[in-house]
């Protein structure tokens, strides 16, 4: 009896085999502005009660002198307080140059960090933008991570245009 408890505990545990592709598409819309500054812009994965789960990636001026481009960083707010504050910049494989007018397709492996350790469950992927001299916008997308493929988008007013999740298995 023990043993069978015990394997059935373990079976829960399981995360999905998912051996595929979890792709994020993000647009940056053109805008009509005087000053314009691209947006520095955070994708990251947290719990359906909104508890921060791993960055996916994050967008900034990479090129500043002194690495003064994380100075502007935590105007990223929602992003800063889940776990901006808390890296140090530039992070190894999640942090790259701001993205230009246009759609971007941003692929991740799923057998690999951080997405090989999500267990089933109720997730949001949240992408987040500020630029300088302009506004801040947030979108988040709720999804199930249970290893069926799946696609979910939203539309952003200003500094965001489209965003999209797709999993492929």
């Amino acid at each position: 009896m023990r043993t069978l408890l015990s394997l059935s505990l373990t079976g829960l545990a399981v995360t999905p085999a998912l051996a595929g592709e979890l792709a994020v598409t993000v647009e940056i819309p053109k805008l009509q502005v005087a000053e314009y500054h691209r947006p520095y812009v955070a994708a990251w994965i947290e719990t359906a009660d909104q508890q921060f789960v791993a960055n996916l990636t994050v967008r900034y001026d990479v090129k500043m002198r002194d690495n003064e481009g994380t100075k502007w960083l935590k105007d990223m707010r929602q992003w800063w307080r889940r776990s901006g504050r808390d890296l140090t910049m530039p992070v190894d494989g999640v942090s790259a140059p701001t993205l230009p007018v246009g759609e971007h397709r941003l692929a991740f492996d799923t057998a690999k960090a951080p997405l090989n350790a999500l267990k089933p469950g109720a997730y949001a992927l949240v992408v987040e933008a500020a630029r300088e001299v302009g506004g801040r916008e947030l979108i988040r997308l709720p999804f199930d991570w249970s290893g069926q493929p799946l696609a979910v988008e939203a539309r952003g007013e200003n500094e965001l245009g489209r965003v999209a999740l797709e999993v492929k298995g």
